[in-house]
C-alpha cells in the first residue's frame, strides 16, 4: 500500500508553518492516542504514521528532502537498521521511541496522554559517534562494515525501583509565587535524572547508573552512493539508559578517501586519460579504470587533446536511487618533451605540411563549450 503523504496525515498544506504542523501532529496524536484508544490496533498504527509525518516534516533538513523527493527521499532508511538520514525508514520507530522523543507535545515532557503521567517516562540513552572511511568502489556499490564500539550496556545484577521523589514520573511539580498568582511548573526529577527510576542494587563493575562498558561488533550497511559529511544511523546501538529506558543511536559519520586515479564530481567520476602524440594520430584501444572493474574505449585517430568522452552509467549511483552518474574520460595528448636529431628533422619537415597545420572547424568546439556540453 501506497504511504500516504505527510502533509494529508497532519491535516496541513505543505506551505504550513512549523507552529501548524506542531498544532496538527498534537491534534492527531490526541486523537488517536493509545490511552484514548485502548486495544484499537488502527488507532496505533494512525497514531505512529502522525509521528513518522511529525518527525520529518519538523527537521528543516528532512523536510526539505521530502518537499523534493517525496517518501523516495527515506527509501534507503529502512531494514538493518542502517537507516539513512534519520527517518522512520517504513515504521521503524516503535511507542517507547516516540514518546521519548515527542513527549513534549502532550505537554507532560514524554509522559502520557494530556500530561497525566499515565505512561512512565522512559529515558533515552546518549548516542555515540564514530567515522567510517570509505573507498569510491565502496561507495558505488554499498558495503556492510563491522564497526568495534564500547558501549555502555546494562548488566545482571543490577536492579532498578521506582523513583522515591517523582513515583516514577521522571519530573517533580515546583509551585512558584508570581505576582500573578500561584504557577506550577514541571521540572525533571534531580534523583533519577528524568528516568523514573533508581538503583536499587548495583552490581559490581558498573558505574552510578548501573552500566559497564562493553566492546561490540555492529554491523553497519551502508548504501551506495553516500557522500563525505552523510551521517547514518543505526538504532539503539548507543548507550544504554538506565532502568527501564531506551537505547541511544550510532551515528555513522561518512568520509571519503581519494582514489588514484578517479575524482568525484556529485554522482559523476573524472579520468584522466594521457596518450602519446602518435596514439593520438593513429587512433587506439586503451583500458581505463571504472568502480565496477576496467573497461576498454576505442580512441578515434586524430582525437584532439581536451576531448572529454562521456561513459553513461559508469559513474557513482544516487543515494536516493535516482540512476547513475557518468565517467567522463578527460583525453590528454602528450607533447614530446625531448627529440632526437631524426625525429627533430621529422617534425620539422612536417610543420607546413597541411596536415599539421591547426584547421578547427565547428566540430572542434572550444573548452568552454566542452565544459558547457559535459554539464547539459
Amino acid at each position: 500500500m501506497a504511504k500516504k503523504d505527510y502533509y494529508d496525515v497532519l491535516g496541513v498544506s505543505k506551505g504550513a508553518t512549523a507552529q501548524e504542523i506542531k498544532k496538527g501532529y498534537r491534534k492527531m496524536a490526541v486523537k488517536y492516542h493509545p490511552d484514548k484508544n485502548p486495544g484499537d490496533t488502527a488507532a496505533e498504527e494512525s497514531f505512529k504514521e502522525a509521528a513518522e509525518a511529525y518527525e520529518v516534516l519538523s527537521d528543516d533538513n528532512k523536510k526539505a528532502k521530502y518537499d523534493r523527493y517525496g517518501h523516495a527521499a527515506f527509501d534507503g532508511a529502512g531494514g538493518g537498521g542502517g537507516g539513512f538520514g534519520g527517518g522512520f525508514g517504513g515504521g521503524g520507530m516503535n511507542m517507547d521511541d516516540i514518546f521519548s522523543q515527542f513527549g513534549d507535545i502532550f505537554g507532560g515532557g514524554g509522559g502520557g496522554f494530556g500530561g497525566g503521567g499515565s505512561r512512565q517516562r522512559r529515558v533515552k540513552g546518549s548516542n555515540l559517534r564514530i567515522r567510517v572511511s570509505l573507498t569510491l568502489e565502496e561507495i558505488a556499490n554499498g558495503v556492510e562494515k563491522k564497526i568495534k564500539v564500547k558501549r555502555k550496556v546494562q548488566v545482571s545484577g543490577t536492579t532498578y525501583k521506582t523513583c522515591t521523589t517523582c513515583n516514577g514520573s521522571g519530573q517533580v511539580m515546583r509551585v512558584t509565587n508570581t505576582i500573578l498568582g500561584r504557577m506550577q511548573t514541571a521540572a525533571t526529577c534531580t534523583t533519577c535524572s528524568g528516568a523514573g527510576q533508581q538503583i536499587d542494587k548495583k552490581a559490581a563493575g558498573t558505574d552510578a547508573h548501573g552500566l559497564a562498558t562493553s566492546e561490540e561488533t555492529v554491523s553497519v550497511k551502508i548504501p551506495a552512493g553516500v557522500v563525505e559529511g552523510m551521517q547514518l544511523k543505526v538504532s539503539g546501538k548507543g548507550n544504554d539508559a538506565p532502568g527501564n529506558g531506551v537505547a541511544g543511536d550510532l551515528l555513522v559519520l561518512i568520509e571519503e578517501e581519494d582514489h588514484a586515479n578517479l575524482k568525484r564530481e556529485g554522482d559523476n567520476l573524472h579520468y584522466d586519460l594521457y596518450v602519446s602524440f602518435s596514439e593520438a594520430v593513429l587512433g587506439i584501444s586503451k583500458e581505463i579504470e571504472t568502480v565496477t572493474g576496467k573497461v576498454r574505449i576505442k580512441l578515434d585517430s586524430g582525437i584532439q587533446s581536451g576531448k572529454i568522452l562521456r561513459l553513461r552509467g559508469k559513474g557513482i549511483p544516487s543515494v536516493n536511487g535516482y540512476g547513475k552518474g557518468d565517467l567522463l574520460v578527460h583525453v590528454n595528448v602528450w607533447t614530446p618533451q625531448e627529440l632526437n636529431k631524426e625525429q627533430k628533422t621529422f617534425f620539422e619537415n612536417m610543420q607546413e605540411h597541411e596536415n599539421f597545420v591547426p584547421n578547427p572547424n565547428e566540430n572542434d568546439k572550444s573548452f568552454f563549450d566542452k565544459v558547457k556540453d559535459m554539464f547539459s
